[in-house]
């Protein structure tokens, strides 16, 4: 329980990475903030599941991360911000000239725009109480490039750099900043493509998997939202207080390529 007595909240985690990233830092002790831009009941209800299974108070918070109100308005709600995780994020695919301009828009101030806005809102709490991790989901494409995914990369191509000018800001502080960026992650999300992808080759699961899929990642195995949380949880502990404004890649070595 090394993050006991600390709240976190985690941008965009009613499922998926964020959802696992939450779970982890709960198991460590952690009070955790969930969000969404949703606020249905099953949203509420993982909260209290993490609680129960935890013994942690975890609460859901409904705020649109493509609005920079709401992203403040989050903090201010939580209360407390010991560890502020961005996760946020969506995606599309198109050429650069056929890339619709609302998805860009959308894709920035989602990806990128609201990490600022929360780091902004966070970083005077964390003053305050003395310590602070900020931790950005970044990805791959944060530190290379694939066509047709300009406004995504552009996105975290900046989660990265605003990653470094937080912690050179926080440095003399007992706060730090980094950016984790996580290749090809088993998500029920992805877990849904791939059917389609099978049909769509003519391949078998493993096939798909290993050949199209995980084409880029040599480990060609999907990194776990559990693996992705575990890396989070080390980097708010007192094991990583002098790892800052760095990037940590968990993508099974797409980037060493």
């Amino acid at each position: 329980m090394i993050l006991k007595g600390k709240t976190a909240v985690i941008t965009g985690s009613n499922s998926g990475i964020g959802l696992g990233v939450a779970r982890e830092l709960a198991k460590s002790g952690a009070d955790v903030v969930l969000n969404s831009f949703t606020d249905r009941d099953e949203d509420h209800a993982i909260a209290a599941e993490i609680a129960q299974e935890t013994g942690v108070t975890a609460r859901y918070i409904q705020a649109d991360m493509s609005k920079a109100e709401d992203c403040r308005r989050l903090i201010a709600d939580a209360g407390a911000c010991d560890i502020l995780v961005n996760n946020a994020g969506i995606q599309h695919v198109a050429p650069i000239d056929q890339f619709p301009v609302e998805k860009w828009d959308a894709i920035i101030a989602i990806n990128m725009s609201s990490a600022f806005h929360t780091t902004a809102a966070a970083l005077p709490v964390m003053r305050k109480a003395g310590w602070g991790r900020v931790v950005n989901i970044a990805s791959a494409h944060g530190l290379t490039a694939s066509p047709y995914k300009s406004a995504y990369i552009a996105a975290k191509h900046g989660v990265v750099g605003l990653s470094k000018t937080t912690a050179l800001e926080t440095a003399e502080e007992p706060i730090t900043c980094n950016a984790v960026c996580p290749g090809y992650v088993l998500t029920p999300l992805v877990e849904a493509q791939i059917p389609d992808t099978m049909k769509e080759y003519g391949m078998d699961r493993e096939t798909v998997i290993r050949e199209v899929m995980l084409k880029r990642q040599p480990s060609k195995e999907f990194a776990t939202v559990e693996q992705l949380g575990g890396t989070v949880v080390y980097l708010c502990s007192d094991a990583a207080a002098q790892v800052t404004g760095t990037t940590i890649s968990v993508d099974g070595g797409w980037t060493a390529l």
